[in-house]
C-alpha cells in the first residue's frame, strides 16, 4: 500500500504520459497529411513545462502487504464516503492518539492482549502491533527464544509450546478501511528500500597508505573524519569471520543483543527472518573476554594505537565492541561516549554513514541542554524519510560515505553520526583517547553532571580523578604541557593576520603610519 502522495504522483505521471502520447499521434498525423521536403523545417513542438514531482518511495521486492490491511490516513481522501474503522472500533477511546493507545496496551500481558483482540476489529489491529509482542518476548523470555517469523508467534510458541495454532492454518484478519499514519509508518519503515539519493552522496576524504604523522596532522588534530583503506588487510578476521565460522567458534556463548543476550546461532536465525522497523543489533563490549580468540584475530590499526585510557587497566570504561546486524539495523544519531574519538572497521557487509560536526545538530535531533538525553526519530529509516532532504539546504552539509568490507572510518570526538547497515554486516569498533583529545575528555569527565553523562563504567563519579591521577603518574607533566600548547594555539588564532594588521577594520581601507 502506497501513501496518498505517492499514488497522486503516479496519477500525475500517468496523465503526462498520455498527453505526450497524444501529442506524438497528432504530430505523426500532421506529417502524413502534409508531406514536406528535406529542405523544409520541421515544425518544432512547444517545449512542455516539466512538473517537479517527487518520486515515491520503493518497497523491497520481498515486502508483504500490511498484515492487517492498515492504510495511511491520506488514503481516506481517495475513498469518499468511507468511515475510518479505527475510530468506530475504539468507541470513546478514539480520541486518544495511536501512540497513547499503544502505550496503554503495553501495560497488558499476552493473555489480556489476546482477549482484547476479540472485542473489535480496531482493537484486533492495535493488539497485534508487533512492537507490543516484541517487548513481551524481550521482557519475559530474556533471550531464551527462537524467533518464529513474528514476535507474536515467537511469544506464543515459547509460552505454549504444545499449541498448534500456527500449524492449523489460521490466517490473520484483513480489516477494511482502517487508516492510521502511525501504524502504517511502522510497517513502511520496515519494508522500505533505501532511496538512491540517500546513498549517492560520498564526500568523505579517503586515504590509503598515509603515515601516522599525516593522519595526526591532517585529520586527528583538526578533528576531521577520514575513511582509511588498506590498513586492516592483514587481519585474520577479514578472511575468516563469516557466520559459519563465528557460530562454530563461539558455540553457546551469549552476546549482548539489545536488552537480552543470545548465542550467535539463535541471533542469525532471527536476523534471517526479521523484517521490522528497528532490528535488534548485536553490540557486545566483552566479546574478547568471552571468546579470547576473537580478540586475537584483529589488531588496532597503526593510526589508533595510542590509547591513554589504557592507564586505568581494568577500571577503564568499555571501549571495544563487536557489531553484527542485518540490513536496516544500525545506530541513530549520537555522539560517542566520554568525548572519545573512535574507529570502525567493516569486516563483512557495508554501512552508510552520515556525520555532522560538533557545532551542527542534525535536523530532527533534539538534545537536552545538558546533553544527557537525545530525542530523535524512532528509526533510522524514519529520519531519512523525513529529515534527510533538509540536509541539502544546510550551510554545513554532513559528511557521508558508504564504508565497505576492509575499510575503516575515523570518527572524531564530538561528531554526531548515524550508521545503517545496507546488508548483513560484521564490524569491530573501538573508542580511544590520544593526546590530541585528552583535554576534551578530562573536561567532559569533570562536568557537574558527569554522573549522568559518563558511560561504560560503574564508577562514574570518580572517573575524572582516577584518570587524571593515572595520567600524571604515567606521563608526568603531560597535562600541563598539552594545556600550554592549547593556549598557544588559541592565542595564535586570536592574533590578527597580516591583512588585518594593515587594514582599518572600520573603514575597510589601508592604514599608514608615518
Amino acid at each position: 500500500m502506497l501513501s496518498f502522495k505517492t499514488l497522486l504522483s503516479r496519477t500525475i505521471r500517468r496523465k503526462k504520459k498520455c498527453r505526450n502520447k497524444n501529442k506524438l499521434k497528432s504530430q505523426t498525423l500532421f506529417r502524413k497529411q502534409n508531406p514536406i521536403s528535406l529542405k523544409q523545417e520541421l515544425p518544432q513542438p512547444e517545449e512542455e513545462e516539466v512538473e517537479d514531482i517527487e518520486e515515491g518511495f520503493r518497497l523491497k521486492s520481498s515486502a508483504p502487504s500490511h498484515t492487517h490491511g492498515v492504510q495511511p490516513l491520506g488514503n481516506l481522501y481517495l475513498n469518499p464516503g468511507s468511515i475510518n474503522s479505527r475510530n468506530t472500533g475504539l468507541g470513546n477511546l478514539h480520541t486518544l492518539t495511536d501512540e497513547l493507545v499503544l502505550e496503554v496496551l503495553g501495560l497488558l500481558d499476552g493473555n489480556h492482549l489476546g482477549v482484547l483482540a476479540t472485542v473489535s476489529k480496531s482493537l484486533y489491529v492495535f493488539t497485534n502491533h508487533e512492537p507490543l509482542w516484541r517487548n513481551l518476548v524481550l521482557e519475559n523470555l530474556n533471550g531464551g527464544f527462537l524467533y518464529n517469523g513474528s514476535w507474536k508467534s515467537t511469544y506464543i510458541a515459547a509460552k505454549y509450546p504444545t499449541s498448534d495454532i500456527f500449524s492449523s492454518g489460521v490466517r490473520e484478519l484483513k480489516v477494511r478501511d482502517f487508516y492510521s499514519d502511525y501504524l502504517f509508518q511502522s510497517w513502511l519503515c520496515a519494508n522500505l528500500e533505501m532511496k538512491p539519493e540517500w546513498l549517492e552522496r560520498d564526500n568523505i576524504i579517503r586515504r590509503k597508505g598515509i603515515s601516522v604523522q599525516e593522519f595526526i596532522s591532517n585529520f586527528e588534530e583538526p578533528n576531521k573524519p577520514v575513511l582509511l583503506e588498506g590498513c586492516i588487510d592483514d587481519w585474520v578476521a577479514l578472511e575468516k569471520w563469516d557466520r559459519d565460522y563465528l557460530i562454530q567458534l563461539c558455540a553457546d556463548v551469549k552476546f549482548s543483543v539489545g536488552p537480552v543476550e543470545m548465542n550467535l546461532e539463535d541471533y542469525f536465525g532471527y536476523s534471517d527472518q526479521v523484517r521490522e522497523e528497528r532490528p535488534l543489533y548485536l553490540f557486545d563490549s566483552k566479546f574478547a573476554e568471552k571468546v579470547p580468540k576473537l580478540g586475537s584475530e584483529y589488531k588496532v590499526p597503526v593510526y589508533f594505537q595510542e590509547d591513554l585510557f589504557g592507564v586505568l587497566g581494568n577500571d577503564r570504561p568499555d571501549h571495544r565492541w563487536i557489531i553484527i546486524g542485518p540490513a536496516g539495523s544500525g545506530s541513530s544519531f549520537h555522539i560517542d561516549p566520554n568525548s572519545t574519538s573512535a574507529w570502525n572497521a567493516v569486516i563483512k557487509g557495508s554501512k552508510k554513514w552520515v556525520l555532522f560536526p560538533p557545532d551542527v545538530v542534525p535536523p530532527g535531533v533534539h538534545p537536552s541542554p545538558d546533553g544527557a538525553e537525545v530525542a530523535c526519530p524512532v528509526s533510522i529509516i524514519e529520519w531519512f524519510m523525513n529529515f534527510y532532504g533538509a540536509t541539502k539546504t544546510l550551510k554545513k552539509r554532513p559528511i557521508e560515505c558508504i564504508c565497505k568490507a576492509g575499510e575503516v572510518i575515523f570518527v572524531p570526538n564530538g561528531w554526531w553520526h548515524l550508521v545503517i547497515n545496507l546488508e548483513d554486516s560484521i564490524a569491530i569498533t573501538q573508542n580511544y583517547v590520544s593526546r590530541r583529545n585528552l583535554l576534551n575528555v578530562l573536561d567532559f569527565l569533570k562536568r557537574p553532571n558527569a554522573s549522568m553523562l559518563v558511560s561504560g563504567t560503574r564508577d562514574r563519579v570518580n572517573l575524572y580523578e582516577k584518570f587524571k591521577n593515572a595520567i600524571e603518574a604515567s606521563y608526568p607533566g603531560s597535562i600541563d604541557q598539552l594545556a600550554l600548547k592549547e593556549e598557544e594555539r588559541k592565542a595564535q588564532q586570536r592574533k590578527p593576520s597580516f591583512w588585518d594588521s594593515v587594514t582599518d577594520s572600520k573603514a575597510g581601507a589601508f592604514k599608514f603610519s608615518f
